[in-house]
C-alpha cells in the first residue's frame, strides 16, 4: 500500500467535490447522492475483493450505460483491477476475440447480453473466467433458467459485509486502469492499456479547456466502452458534476433528458449531432436546448451545416471540437467551433488541400511532425503526426503484458495520421496513413471488410474506402469487380433468377451472414469495370479511387 501513496488514482475523485453533492447521478427514476456513489463503489470493491479479484486481474464488462456501470468502473480499479469494457455494437465473434486477448478473470454483463454470457459458459472456451456477474435486475435475464448460479452485482455488494473506506485505492502493475479496445489494421480488436495517470491528465485537460464544473449536468450520449465516453465521465466525476444516464443514445431520449434534467453539457460525434438536428426538425423542437452551455464533438469533424444547425438548436452553447485517438487517451487537440450568439463556423474549418484544422494541443501534450517516410517532399511541412506525454497509452495488451514495439519509439506515439502544424500552433489533419475509416465515431479498417466481401463467389476483387458524409463523418463504400459469368444487378433492374447474380443487397446480406458488425457493412456499392488504380508495387491507390468516385458522383448530380 505504501508504494501507492502520493500516486494518482481515478478513485480519488470519490473523496473530492463529488462526496458532498446531493445528486451526482440520475438514471430513470433512480437518483444517487455523492456519498451514495462513493459508498456503493467502495462496497462493491470490497465484494469483488472477497470473491478473489486481485491486483492486475482483468474484469470484462458488456453493458449499456447505467449508474451501476460507473460504480463498477470505480470499484474494479479501486482494488487494483483492470476494467475492459466491450463494445456493445460488436458481434459475439468480435467480442470473443477481445476476450481471448485479455483473458479476464470476471465477465460482467447486463440483460441485453445474457446470450453472450450463456454462449461463453456453455462452450467453456474462455477458461480464464471463474466468475460471471449480472449488472442490473436478474429478473430481466431472458435465459434465466440457464443462469441458476449467476448472481448480480447488486447482490454481492449487499452481502459484502463492509466497505474499503479505511483502505487506500491501489493500482494494477504499470499503473494500468483500463483496457480500451480499438480495431487493428486487420480489423481484429486491439487492447489499449491506459493508466490512471493518463486518465487523470485527460480529465484535467477537459476540465480546463471545456470548462466542466460542479454546476454541470452532463448527459451521457457516448457509450462507456469508448474512450471519449469514459474520459468525459471521469472529467465530470472529478469536477463534481451530475451525470444523467440513458442506456444508449437516441435523439428522443436525449431531448427528453435535456428538458427534464436541464442538461448543461454532452459530447457528440457527427452522427449524434445529425440525429439530434434531424429529430428537432421533424418534431419542430425549438427551446429544448436552452440550458446547454457546452458541447464537445469528437470522432470526426462537424460539417459547416451541422455546426450552423447546432448553434441554432443550442444557442447558449460553446461548441468545441477535439481530435484524438484511443491510444492517446482521447483528445489531443481542441478548438472552439462556435460561441453563443456567433452562428457561423470559422473560416479555417473548411477542408482544403491544406487539410482540416483540428486546433491546438492541450497544455500537457507535445505534438511533433515526422517527415521521414511520410512520402512528402523535403520542403513540405507535412508528415506523420507523433505525440508524447503522460497522456499516451502504456502500450497494447498482449499475452497479459504491455507491448509498445509497434507504436512508441523514443517516447513518441505514432498516431497513424498525417498532418502539419501552422505558425500559430494549430494542427492540420491531412488524412490517415493506412486508410482507416471513421464512421459514426467507430474505426473501420478497409482490409477487414474487403476480406469478408472477397469470400463472395461472385466477386473478383473488392476495395473499400471512406467517403465524406455529413452525418457519419465518413460512409463506407465498396467498389467491386464482378467475376466472369456473374451479372451485376442494381436496384432498378429485374433479377433474372439464374443464381449467378450479384447486387448491393446480396453483398450486404453476405457481410451480415459473415458476422460483420452492422456499422462496418458498406452502405454504397459501385461496380468497378476497369482496373483499380495501383502503385508500382501493386498497392491500391485509395485516394485516387476516392477522387474518381467523387467526380462520378458530381457528374451524375449535374445530369
Amino acid at each position: 500500500m505504501s508504494q501507492q501513496h502520493g500516486r494518482g488514482h481515478i478513485a480519488h475523485c470519490l473523496g473530492g467535490a463529488l462526496a458532498g453533492r446531493d445528486t451526482v447521478a440520475v438514471s430513470g427514476n433512480r437518483r444517487l447522492t455523492g456519498a451514495g456513489l462513493a459508498d456503493g463503489a467502495r462496497r462493491l470493491a470490497a465484494a469483488l475483493s472477497n470473491l478473489g479479484v486481485r491486483r492486475g486481474h482483468v474484469v470484462a464488462v458488456v453493458a449499456f450505460n447505467s449508474i451501476e456501470y460507473i460504480e463498477l468502473f470505480l470499484a474494479v480499479t479501486y482494488i487494483g483491477g483492470i476494467i475492459a469494457p466491450l463494445n456493445y455494437r460488436w458481434s459475439f465473434e468480435e467480442a470473443s476475440q477481445a476476450l481471448e486477448l485479455v483473458q479476464p478473470t470476471v465477465f460482467i454483463f447486463d440483460g441485453s447480453y445474457s446470450s453472450w454470457a450463456l454462449r461463453l459458459k456453455e462452450s467453456n472456451s474462455l477458461t480464464s473466467v471463474n466468475l460471471y456477474l449480472f449488472l442490473g435486475n436478474l429478473c430481466s435475464i431472458s435465459q434465466a433458467a440457464n443462469f441458476v448460479s449467476v448472481v448480480s452485482v447488486e447482490q454481492i455488494k449487499r452481502s459484502s459485509g463492509g466497505t474499503t473506506r479505511a483502505v487506500e485505492p491501489v493500482s494494477a502493475p504499470n499503473d494500468v486502469a483500463l483496457i480500451c479496445f480499438t480495431s487493428g489494421t486487420t480489423g481484429r480488436p486491439k487492447g489499449v492499456a491506459i493508466s490512471h495517470t493518463s486518465l487523470i491528465i485527460q480529465s484535467l485537460a477537459k476540465i480546463a479547456i471545456v470548462g466542466y464544473g460542479e454546476d454541470d449536468i452532463y448527459l451521457h450520449t457516448a457509450p462507456l466502452c469508448h474512450i471519449g465516453g469514459i474520459s468525459s465521465c471521469l472529467a465530470i466525476l472529478m469536477a463534481g458534476g451530475c451525470h444523467v444516464l440513458i442506456p444508449k443514445f437516441d435523439a428522443k431520449s436525449a431531448f427528453d433528458a435535456i428538458l427534464e434534467h436541464r442538461v448543461t453539457s454532452f459530447i457528440t460525434v457527427p452522427a449524434i449531432m445529425a440525429d439530434l438536428l434531424s429529430y428537432a426538425r421533424k418534431q419542430k423542437i425549438l427551446n429544448h436546448g436552452m440550458t446547454v452551455t457546452k458541447i464537445l464533438n469528437g470522432g470526426g469533424g462537424l460539417s459547416s451545416e451541422l455546426i450552423t444547425g447546432a448553434s441554432h438548436l443550442f444557442p447558449n452553447a460553446t461548441i468545441f471540437s477535439a481530435y484524438g485517438m484511443t491510444e492517446a487517451c482521447s483528445s489531443l487537440t481542441f478548438m472552439v467551433l462556435t460561441r453563443p450568439k456567433i452562428q457561423e463556423p470559422k473560416d479555417q474549418l473548411g477542408s482544403s488541400s491544406e487539410g482540416v484544422c483540428v486546433g491546438k494541443p492541450a497544455p500537457h501534450i507535445e505534438i511533433q511532425i515526422n517527415r521521414n517516410g511520410s512520402n512528402s517532399s523535403s520542403s513540405s511541412p507535412i508528415g506523420n503526426i507523433l505525440t508524447r506525454g503522460l497522456h499516451t497509452m502504456s502500450g497494447y495488451w498482449v499475452n497479459n503484458s504491455i507491448d509498445t514495439s509497434d507504436s512508441v519509439r523514443n517516447g513518441w506515439l505514432d498516431t497513424g495520421d498525417i498532418g502539419w502544424v501552422d505558425k500559430t500552433g494549430n494542427l492540420w489533419l491531412m488524412g490517415r496513413q493506412k486508410g482507416r475509416i471513421k464512421t459514426g465515431g467507430e474505426n473501420v479498417y478497409p482490409e477487414e471488410v474487403e476480406s469478408v466481401l472477397s469470400q463472395h463467389p461472385g466477386l473478383a476483387k473488392a476495395v473499400v474506402i471512406g467517403m465524406p458524409d455529413s452525418r457519419l463523418g465518413e460512409k463506407i463504400v465498396a467498389c467491386v469487380s464482378i467475376r466472369d459469368g456473374w451479372n451485376w444487378v442494381d436496384a432498378r433492374a429485374v433479377h433474372k433468377g439464374e443464381g449467378r447474380e450479384v447486387s448491393a443487397q446480396m453483398l450486404q446480406d453476405h457481410c451480415r451472414t459473415n458476422k460483420l458488425s452492422r456499422f462496418k457493412v458498406p452502405r454504397i456499392y459501385y461496380q468497378w469495370s476497369k482496373p483499380f488504380p495501383v502503385t508500382t508495387t501493386g498497392k491500391i491507390r485509395r485516394e485516387q479511387l476516392k477522387a474518381e468516385i467523387l467526380a462520378s458522383m458530381k457528374l451524375h448530380s449535374n445530369l
